[in-house]
């Protein structure tokens, strides 16, 4: 693969399972998409008639405990974050993302599914440079308790995620991780949604967590932890929150260089400081990656960025 060239996937893949608020079953393919695409979305339809969905920050219509893209028509599907977190964190550019339901399925809680799908798919470099948001300036967001900001980082793309439950069993927790497609296949991809038995009742009268169950959610009481097979990490709800950080930045519909930290935040706050980040032209530029060529005499991106080096490409007066 030629180190600083787009992405995408060399052949379709396709998962199934159900919506973990909908208990909806749904059919999901990723496939092939072509240069500067971005993640699409297709939603089949009822009537014969499909609709479409840029994954985009100016396509969120909710974040309430999961982040829901859509149109002026209303959703066209929810619970994106984890098949974007696996795109993004697997290097992959450009992608279609075809689904016959209104929910991403949950599979496990986690993304790997999804990189397993990358996986039987393949990926493939494209004919165009890979381009990049990068972060010129601190832009920062608060929401009661919560905080969150997204600051200049030299090195590619890092996460820092700091969660505090009252659930003595969750706790506080802090996980730090500077993105590259090993380092979120090995540290993120398996790290699983969660949640306390005694959020249960009011979550169902509301409508969500209706397809939640001990194969795809970890779950605590105030004593203990009530899955068989326990963690998969001592930290698995703070590394979760990471790979849903990876996958609510995705929407940014370029990879970001820069530094993300988040405490007490949720699919709410990761959507706010992006739009933060966006609307403030100063704040950031696309910057776009030179050929293989030149690698030698530029300083060198973290392994996030497949090797590639940046030059600036127009400035953030250009969407």
């Amino acid at each position: 693969m030629k180190f600083g060239r787009q992405t995408t996937l060399r052949a379709q893949a396709t998962v199934t399972g159900v919506g973990v608020h909908t208990a909806t079953p749904v059919s999901l393919t990723i496939g092939p998409a072509p240069v500067d695409a971005g993640f699409i979305f297709v939603r089949s339809g009822t009537d014969g008639r499909d609709r479409e969905v840029h994954a985009k920050a100016d396509a969120v219509v909710a974040t309430q405990l999961a982040t829901v893209l859509g149109d002026r028509n209303g959703p066209v599907v929810s619970t994106a974050e984890h098949v974007l977190a696996a795109l993004r964190g697997m290097g992959i550019d450009n992608a279609m993302i075809e689904i016959d339901g209104p929910e991403v399925p949950i599979m496990d809680g986690s993304a790997a599914a999804f990189v397993s799908a990358i996986d039987q798919a393949g990926i493939v470099s494209q004919s165009a440079s890979r381009r990049f948001i990068q972060v010129l300036k601190p832009v920062q967001v608060a929401m009661g308790d919560s905080f969150g900001e997204l600051r200049p980082y030299a090195s590619g793309f890092r996460a820092e995620i700091e969660i505090n439950f009252t659930n003595p069993q969750i706790g506080r927790q802090i996980y730090a991780l500077d993105l590259s497609p090993e380092t979120f296949r090995r540290e993120v991809s398996r790290a699983r949604t969660f949640g306390c038995m005694s959020d249960v009742a009011r979550l169902w009268s509301a409508g969500f967590s209706l397809g939640a169950s001990f194969e795809n959610t970890v779950v605590f009481d105030e004593t203990r932890l009530l899955n068989p097979e326990g963690l998969r990490f001592a930290d698995e709800c703070a590394r979760h929150k990471v790979l849903d950080a990876i996958g609510d930045l995705a929407l940014a519909g370029l990879p970001l260089l820069g530094a993300y930290r988040s405490v007490r935040g949720g699919h709410k706050l990761n959507h706010a400081v992006l739009t933060s980040l966006l609307a403030d032209r100063s704040a950031w530029r696309v910057v776009e990656a030179e050929t293989a060529r030149r690698v030698r005499s530029h300083a060198e991106l973290g392994s996030g960025m497949v090797g590639g080096m940046v030059a600036p490409a127009f400035g953030p007066d250009v969407s």
